[in-house]
């Protein structure tokens, strides 16, 4: 990892390691969140960048995980491929997403919002060899340079064709099941125009047992550039179909105290690598959005399709420079998983579900029919689950987005001046139905567990096949809703830079205003809409017990979204270049996040009008303070940031449904450093946060408390050792304990991953590689949902995954 503090990985050969104080300069250059590339000594901004030498060893199993090792992120990973919690720099988690950091592919934002149900923008970006470098910008002129991204900005850049050649590598799990191709070719087309083409496919079952191949898909992406006096053009292209699993709550159980739990596993699941899925629970019958019956297939999991197209131009004209970005996204697909379901001892669960003397059964599975005679020892465990299955199907995450820029070097007096100004123009749609249904089963792992009958004492069968209703019974038959909007976007925004000797001022404003506008659907509205009927909905001609509880969406009484908002934005900073290797820098910002469908469905937007109960909650502010020092020398780099944040969060919690509308305050200390010596190199970094709660609206209690989530350190360690031939090293990330919840009762533990990773050049053009994440199978849980130990002692456990190791043999052209 590169950054103000930290040095690149060495490359594999001897001689670049050697090279010169003034190309390491060169290289230490961040254009992501600035007006102008520059030196990260010359600029009063925080950033860091991956290489793909450091991401190829790092072998990330999502774009969540690559995060981790990011000094000053917060990224709880264990949700698999998408759907991470990312925050930055102490600003909150209150609820879930990436709602303050702003996630790019080549200078554009892959979704407007980073928190929108069901898809995040994690879920549409892959780690291939595509990708040229991550650049990372904290706090600073993020929240200028770019819309809702005032925590800051992870840039994804593709490779542009500049190196000729390419490579194929295949990649296979050596203790679980998957098996990847990844290809990548580019390099001149003629004397002006390049290439660059990759993708990957890969298929198998994943990092945890689901009894199925639940990953399978891949993409591919193409891009042409044509260069040309004073500029260049690019036309690039990007399909990607893909399925993975969202990796839910598993069951843990623990003892002690809620300050100090001791968390252990249960019998026959392993939590690390076990999830609820299974081969035997795959058919979801529910009504769709229309009100039809339909089948799907709970193997679908995470279903991604994205088809977009883009243009980059940059014009030298009259003295400025113009650049223009343009991209079309066309979203869709869907989210088939249980989510945040519950896990009761089966005896109680009997009697709970089919009152006393309530009698369980197998469903389907080898055992279909068997009845549980001692529901106490079932799997060891005495569990069942009250699988809440989720079905989002995304009809449209369609967004287009275009940013065009000019800028313009001037010379006043001995100095140079740089300006920028430009406009961003995005248009967000989310068009999704948000289906439901609920199924009992027994809980073991292995991909095995099986569907569970329950009959009352009478003999009436309360389930049918395991369902236990077609809609969410657990709240009620809530949450059924569908939704169909549009989010406009819009920002003029400028910036002056003025760099003389040691010395560069900068300041940068941007002014938001949006509208957000549509209609949705749902009983959660109130007003006598309906949301549970009885319906045959098998077509069997009769209506069973589940079938009484059927979820329908009240499609002819829709309620209106329409409101707008504007806000405005503002940075500054200032840098100075004590000498050579030395800089100091400060900088203030304020920036904010406008709120999208995370607010629908509560009393924020009122059902009659769609306007805003409190215009305040169109947006949340964030204010940000920072003073820095760097330093980079003979294959040294040292910073130390000290950071001041102040953030407004209004959100409504997935979990639980409850409407969170609070401040928050966070200061802290950043730290990132690299020391290369010889074969030998290190990085490292470390972010200590304090943080509060300052206001809450709806619960005053948990004023003055610890933001949940919000360890007091997190830390990562690269140590390796590098040749012409070889290279070798780990990555230790940890963190502290942290609050499962607000309320400051349950305290999650804190743990240290290790991975690591080996690099074997055979010849010039053929490398093995091995990697292993997770290597000591820690059971590094991110946090739990309930706030306090229950009774029964089961934690709803959200963990990273087990130890992986995948060899990858690499042929370069």
């Amino acid at each position: 990892m590169t950054s103000s503090a930290a040095i690149s990985t060495p490359p594999v050969t001897t001689v670049a390691a050697q090279a010169s104080s003034s190309d390491a300069a060169a290289s230490d250059t961040i254009t992501t969140g600035v007006a102008k590339g520059r030196d990260r000594l010359d600029s009063a901004t925080s950033t860091s960048s991956l290489k793909e030498s450091d991401i190829t060893k790092l072998a990330p199993r999502s774009i969540g995980d690559l995060l981790r090792d990011v000094p000053g992120i917060r990224s709880e990973a264990a949700t698999g491929e998408g759907l991470a919690s990312v925050s930055i720099r102490g600003l909150p988690l209150a609820s879930s997403g990436i709602k303050f950091v702003q996630l790019q592919e080549d200078g554009l934002p892959v979704l407007e919002f980073g928190d929108i149900q069901g898809l995040g923008p994690d879920s549409l970006i892959r780690a291939d060899l595509n990708l040229s470098q991550v650049e990372v910008i904290r706090g600073g002129s993020a929240s200028t340079f770019a819309s809702n991204s005032p925590g800051g900005l992870v840039n994804f850049i593709s490779k542009t064709g500049e190196v000729e050649g390419g490579a194929i590598a295949l990649t296979g799990g050596l203790d679980y099941d998957q098996y990847r191709a990844d290809f990548d070719v580019g390099g001149k087309l003629d004397d002006i125009a390049r290439f660059h083409l990759g993708g990957f496919f890969r298929q198998g079952e994943g990092p945890r047992r689901t009894g199925y191949d639940a990953q399978r898909g891949g993409q591919v992406k193409l891009n042409v550039t044509k260069t040309f006096t004073g500029g260049y053009i690019r036309l690039y292209g990007k399909y990607l179909d893909d399925r993975s699993p969202f990796y839910d709550t598993v069951p843990v159980r623990a003892t002690g105290s809620n300050t100090s739990p001791k968390v252990q596993e249960i019998a026959s699941f392993d939590a690390t690598r076990d999830m609820l899925l299974s081969r035997y629970i795959r058919t979801n019958l529910v009504l769709d959005g229309s009100n039809n019956p339909v089948v799907h297939d709970i193997a679908e999991g995470f279903t991604t399709k994205v088809k977009s197209v883009g243009l980059e131009s940059q014009l030298d004209l009259a003295g400025w420079v113009v650049t223009e970005r343009f991209r079309f996204s066309n979203v869709s697909g869907g989210f088939v998983t249980p989510f945040t379901s519950t896990f009761l001892p089966a005896t109680q669960a009997a009697a709970l579900l089919g009152g006393v003397g309530a009698r369980l059964s197998y469903a389907n599975g080898p055992l279909a029919g068997e009845g549980i005679t001692d529901p106490a020892t079932l799997n060891g465990n005495g569990l069942l689950a009250a699988l809440n299955i989720l079905n989002l199907r995304i009809r449209s995450y369609r967004n287009v987005t275009n940013d065009i820029r000019a800028s313009r070097v001037w010379q006043v007096g001995d100095g140079d001046l740089t300006t920028t100004a430009g406009f961003y123009a995005a248009r967000q749609t989310i068009a999704r139905d948000a289906l439901w249904s609920t199924m009992i089963s027994d809980v073991r792992g292995d991909g095995r567990a099986a569907l569970i009958d329950v009959t009352a004492a009478s003999g009436r069968v309360l389930t049918q096949n395991g369902v236990y209703a077609y809609n969410l019974a657990l709240a009620g038959g809530t949450r059924r809703r569908s939704v169909d909007l549009d989010y406009a976007v819009n920002a003029p925004f400028a910036s002056a830079n003025y760099h003389i000797g040691r010395i560069a001022i900068g300041a940068s404003i941007r002014y938001d205003f949006g509208t957000a506008e549509g209609r949705v659907f749902g009983s959660d509205l109130g007003g006598g809409r309906v949301g549970t009927v009885a319906r045959d909905i098998d077509g069997d001609g009769v209506i069973s017990v589940p079938e009484t509880r059927v979820g329908v969406t009240p499609l002819t009484s829709p309620a209106p979204v329409d409101y707008n908002y504007r806000y405005l934005s503002y940075s500054s900073g200032i840098n100075f270049r004590i000498a050579e290797p030395l800089a100091v820098f400060a900088r203030y910002s304020r920036g904010a996040r406008a709120n999208a469908d995370r607010i629908l469905f509560s009393p924020i937007v009122n059902i009659a009008d769609g306007s805003l109960a409190n215009r305040s909650a169109a947006y949340d502010p964030v204010k940000q303070a920072e003073l820095g020092v760097k330093y980079r020398e003979n294959g040294l780099t040292l910073n130390l940031t000290g950071f001041w944040a102040e953030a407004q969060d209004t959100n409504v919690d997935v979990v639980n449904s409850q409407i969170i509308q609070r401040d928050y305050r966070a200061t802290g200390l950043e730290f990132e450093g690299g020391v290369r010596r010889g074969l030998f190199a290190l990085t490292a970094g470390a972010t200590y946060t304090d943080a509060e709660i300052t206001r809450d609206a709806v619960n005053p209690a948990v004023v003055g408390n610890t933001p949940r989530h919000q360890a007091k350190l997190i830390f990562q360690a690269t140590p390796q050792i590098t040749t012409d031939r070889f290279s070798l090293g780990a990555v230790f990330i940890g963190t502290t304990g942290s609050y499962s919840q607000d309320t400051n009762v349950l305290k999650t533990p804190g743990f240290v991953t290790t991975n690591t990773f080996a690099q074997i050049r055979l010849t010039e053009r053929l490398m093995l590689g091995v990697n292993a994440s997770n290597l000591f199978d820690t059971l590094a849980i991110t946090t739990f949902d309930e706030a306090a130990i229950p009774a029964s002692g089961i934690l709803r456990a959200r963990p990273l995954n087990g130890r992986t190791v995948s060899a990858t043999v690499r042929f370069d052209f």
